[in-house]
This record gives structure tokens, sequence and C-alpha cells, in this order.
């Protein structure tokens, strides 16, 4: 601020307030090695501490442990088919399968199966879940950096990997691809908030065009990881952009945040539009209808009269005591900060990621179902506690520049520092190791899981993905792949002794059985049959639209509805050929279009910012 003669300020030509730096330019070829790779390897050190409950007594098996590794098992298997990208999951429903693929997210699928394809199955686990948390803190660093120093940077890193409910969706709800949100959503908080120098600057247009493609693809990796994930981050992102416009009193954050946004989810739009157009095949709102799923059951401490909930409100209190600390740890980083005057970068850095915590703390309690009533797909989270995965970043920022000595200090206030900041995350290591670790039952373990897929039994079958007018509850264990009967709707499987429906031969409701011809796949069923005579074949297939069936080449006629859901196909007598191909509807294609635009999109939006550089700096 320029001053006149007598020192007072000069407020007739008043200068900007400082932007943050573009971090392309921090990095400098002199710099030491311990500036440019140091934090990185802390952090990936800090990652490989935080499972070290796994390398001992092996993965958690938590909430969502089965889900996941059989979706690795059967995303495997249809590789090692030659389809790259598969819709169905066939070991679902005891073998009858369910359209999985189509509506959960790819990412992190596509991840365990590719571990799985090189590493033994017992380890994928625990290094996807080290990818993660590394991926975690290495995205906050990176945002960090925007405004702090390596050191404060790397700590406010270690502490969002570290944080409670990192280490509780990594061991008690092993729910990877929740975790994945830890690493996109920084980076969408990132390149919301970078700014260039000067908007006159000449490399200006570049960065503003580097924030739209570093949006569009943290936008992209968020809903690739998760759906959950994706709102959040579309959500975050939109408060975000406009509480910069209010605070420059620009449209720029705003006009870049809708760029990323529409690029980012454009490009994953080959996953984006069959998931949301095919909703209206499943019962994809099961999920919300749970009653320990619901959003009104998961408030903040709440406590449920129903002894069903006993296991749920126990969850629920682990999480909200988890939202209590976070949201505490953050406040009180931000008010030590401001009143040591180390508020992390200017303020239109440090007052967004300020707001997260407020937010995410209303968002916890009954007053705020209107806001999630209201606001499209956002009762789609079931719980609230999922926003803390948006309070990592700015609660390891805020307690990383609260805790951080000034740059002037002697050298044993950082070392104190850093000394008590690694007794507590090895005390966050060691209560994830006992309080939230799940131990695995044989059958739960990666050797049961593998046994029984190997053997063929199937698992049971997810509830939001049930097509309409099933339910998967009436299909039994043990079918045959095509079961001949002459009522289409005679009940198979009987309740044996263990509760499980179960069929066997003895039962004497198939009139004959067939198996699956060699030359079948997991989206392409071959039946080869001589028939005694005229009746149905039940195949031991959900039914779904996108099921093409053909009886020796011709389209099959009506096909009568169980209340099973599997696919009843009507047969003449004698030789018989019928083939179940799952086909890509119109929806696939519209998809691929709108990704393949996006991408053509961005591609010319990044060309045109350097060759607009390039000319300014001639």
């Amino acid at each position: 601020m320029k001053t006149n003669g007598s020192g007072v300020r000069d407020r007739g030509n008043p200068q900007p307030e400082p932007r943050l730096p573009d971090p392309s330019f921090r990095s400098k070829p002199g710099m030491a090695f311990w500036q440019r790779q140091g934090g990185p390897a802390i952090l990936l050190l800090a990652a490989f501490v935080a499972i070290a409950p796994e390398l001992v007594r092996g993965n958690s098996c938590g909430h969502d442990f089965n889900f996941h590794l059989l979706s690795w098992l059967d995303a495997l298997n249809a590789w090692r088919h030659g389809l790259p990208y598969p819709h169905w999951t066939p070991d679902t429903n005891f073998g009858a399968g369910e359209p999985r693929f189509v509506f959960y997210s790819p990412l992190t699928w596509m991840l365990g199966a590719a571990l799985g394809l090189v590493l033994p199955w017992a380890a994928a686990p625990v290094v996807l879940t080290f990818l993660l948390l590394a991926g975690t803190g290495l995205a906050v660093r990176a945002l960090a950096r925007l405004a702090l120093p390596n050191g404060p940077a790397t700590l406010a890193g270690c502490a969002a990997l570290f944080s409670g409910y990192a280490l509780f969706t990594a061991y008690e709800r092993t729910a990877f691809a929740e975790l994945a949100g830890g690493l996109f959503i920084p980076l969408v908080l990132l390149y919301a908030l970078r700014e260039c120098d000067t908007p006159s600057s000449p490399g200006c247009f570049r960065t503003f065009a580097a924030s739209v493609a570093g949006l569009a693809l943290a936008i992209a990796g968020s809903w690739l990881s998760n759906p959950t994930v994706g709102v959040m981050a579309c959500y975050s992102l939109a408060a975000v952009a406009l509480a910069l416009a209010l605070l420059q009193r620009s449209w720029m954050p705003a006009l870049r945040a809708t760029l990323g946004a529409v690029l980012g989810m454009g490009m994953v739009a080959v996953y984006l539009v069959p998931a949301a157009w095919e909703q209206r095949w499943v019962d994809i709102h099961a999920v919300t209808e749970d009653p320990g799923q619901t959003l009104e059951n998961n408030w903040l401490f709440s406590v449920h009269a129903d002894p069903s909930l006993a296991l749920h409100d126990q969850v629920l209190h682990t999480a909200s005591m988890i939202a209590v600390l976070m949201v505490a740890v953050a406040l009180c980083g931000l008010l030590v900060a401001l009143l040591r005057g180390r508020l992390p970068g200017p303020r239109h850095f440090w007052l967004p990621l300020a707001l997260i915590p407020f937010a995410v703390l209303l968002l916890q309690f009954p007053f705020s179902r209107p806001v999630w009533n209201l606001l499209p797909d956002l009762r789609f989270l079931q719980f609230p506690w999922r926003w803390l995965v948006v309070l990592e970043a700015p609660m390891g920022i805020f307690a990383a520049a609260a805790v951080w000595p000034a740059k002037s200090a002697r050298r044993w206030p950082r070392l104190a520092v850093v000394s008590a900041s690694a007794v507590v995350f090895l005390a966050m290591t060691a209560l994830a190791g006992t309080q939230f670790f799940q131990t695995c039952d044989d059958e739960d373990a990666v050797a049961g899981m593998l046994a029984a897929y190997r053997a063929g039994q199937g698992f049971i079958g997810t509830g939001e993905y049930e097509p309409i007018g099933a339910d998967n509850s009436l299909i039994p264990g043990g079918l045959p792949q095509a079961c001949l009967v002459s009522d289409p709707e005679t009940v198979l499987g009987k309740t044996s002794e263990d509760g499980t429906l179960q069929w066997s031969a003895s039962q004497g409701s198939c009139e004959a059985v067939y198996p699956a011809a060699a030359n079948s796949r997991p989206e392409n069923l071959r039946i080869v049959a001589v028939l005694p005579q005229s009746g149905y074949l039940v195949l031991r297939l959900l039914s779904f639209p996108a099921w093409k069936i053909k009886v020796n080449g011709l389209a099959a006629g009506p096909m009568p509805q169980r209340d099973d859901g599997l696919l009843t196909v009507p047969v003449p007598a004698g030789a018989v050929y019928i083939t179940a191909d799952f086909t890509t509807t119109e929806d696939y294609g519209i998809g691929r279009w709108l990704s393949a635009l996006s991408v053509l999109l961005l591609t010319a939006l990044c060309v045109m910012s350097r060759s607009i550089s390039r000319q300014r700096l001639k």
C-alpha cells in the first residue's frame, strides 16, 4: 500500500487483495530435495503406518467388505472373458445375477479387480486402503500448499489421513468407494480456490483453463468413485463458488465451477447416463427406505426404541462422536489461527473453507431436514455424517495453521509439534486397530469368500438393484442353470433346516434340468437342450430389460413374470438353442457421445489457453 509524505496510507489508489499464487510456480529447479519430495514421502509413510493393523491382522471385514470383494471377483472374471466394462454381476442372487455394474461407480471395483490380477487376493484390500489413504493425504497437502509452506501443508495432509472419519471408513465400514472421496473432494476445493496473481497477467487465462480442467477431472473422479461422493462434490463446489463470487464480486468463480462441473460430469456420461436412465428398471430407492439407512434415523446421537436398530445406533454413536471431534478440531484450529494472526492465505482462500465445518455441523440436526428435502438427490446420501469427508481437508488445514510455529521460531518448537502430532497419529491408528477393526468370520474372510466363489455357490443380492416386480428373497440357492416346468409359476426351492431357501433335484419342482453351454460368458448365456415336451424354461437369470432372449434364433415369445423375477422362456418340444445376451440400450449411445464431446471440448479449451498464453508472451 502506498503512503504519502507524512506516512499516511493513500486511500485513493487501493491495492487489490493478494491472490493465491499458481502452485506450478512454487517449485524451483534449485529447491532442496526435502522441500520437493519430503512431504509426499512423509505422507506415504503415514499411510503405511495407518494400515499397520491390517498388515498385522489381515484386512478388516467391515460393513461393505463382502460387497466390494464380490464385485472385484466378478469384474476380473468378466475381463478374463473379454468384457472390459461389464454391467452384470453373475454371482449375486445365488447365480441369478444383478445389474450392479450399471449403477455402482466403477473406479474402486476396477481398481480392486486390477489389484487382484497382480496380487494375492488377501493383499488386494490392504493395498487399496493404503492407496486411498495416501491419496487423501496427498490431495489435502496439495490444497494446503496454496496457502501454507511445505511443513504445515504436510501436517495438514497427515491430519486428514489420520482423521477419525477416514479411519472409520477404512476399518469399520471398509467403504472403499467412499474412502476415495478423501482424494477427490480436496482436489475439487483446490481447483475451485486456485487463482492467478492478477487478472491481466499473461498466464491468467491459462490458469483459468487449467483450473477448469482440474475441476472437470476431480468432479469426474468423484462420480466414478461413488454417487454420494459425486453429490457432495458438486454441492461443495457450488457453495465454494458462490462464496468466492460474493467475496470477489466477480462472476468468474461461478463460470469456472459451472464449466468444470458440466465437463466433468460430461466426461463420465458413459457411466452416468445409463445409471440415471435405468434406475426406473430397478428398486433403487430401497436404499433410502431401509429403517437403518433413512435420513430421519441418522441424526446426530439419535437413539431408537426399535431393538432391530441397536447395532445401527452403536455405529451412529461412533460416527456422531467422530463428527463432534472433527468439527471441534476444525473450529478450534480456526479460532487459534485467527488469534495468532496465522490464518492460511488470503480471505478468499480461508473463508470458504471456514464455512465448511459450520455447514457440516448444521446438517447433522433434524432442523436441517428442509434442506435435505429441497436440494435434489441430497437425501440419497442417507447418512448426514457422510459430509465428514468434506470436512477432512479444512480440519487438517486449520489445525496445521494453528499449531505450526512461526517461520522465525527456533527449531525445537517445530520438533515439539511434529513429535506431539506423531503421538496423536499413532494413537489414532491404535484406536482404529482396536475399536474400528472388524474381525472376519470364516465365511466372510477372503479365503472363505474365494472358496464359495470358486464352488459356484453364489451370494445374496442387493436390494436396490432388484428389478421392479422381482423379489430377491425368493431365489433359492443351488438352482440349475435352466429348469423345465409346465407351470411358469412353479415354486422352486424349499426352506432348509438353517432357514435358507434351497433347491434340490429331490424336490421334483423341475421336470428336467440343463446346464449352461461351454460357450457361455458372464453376459452371454447359452442353453443347448432337447426337451421332452413343450413348456417353460426357468433360467437362473434375473429378469432385466437389457436382456435379449432368443429361441432357435428368433425372439422369445411373451415371457410370464415370476414372483422371484427369474426369466421364464416359453419353449417347444425338441431341440432348442436359447441365447440370452446383455445388450446396450440407447442410453449407452447417448452417454458415449456426451463423454466424447466433453473430452473434445476440454481438450480444445486447454489447447486454446496455451495458444493465447504464448501470444501474450510474445
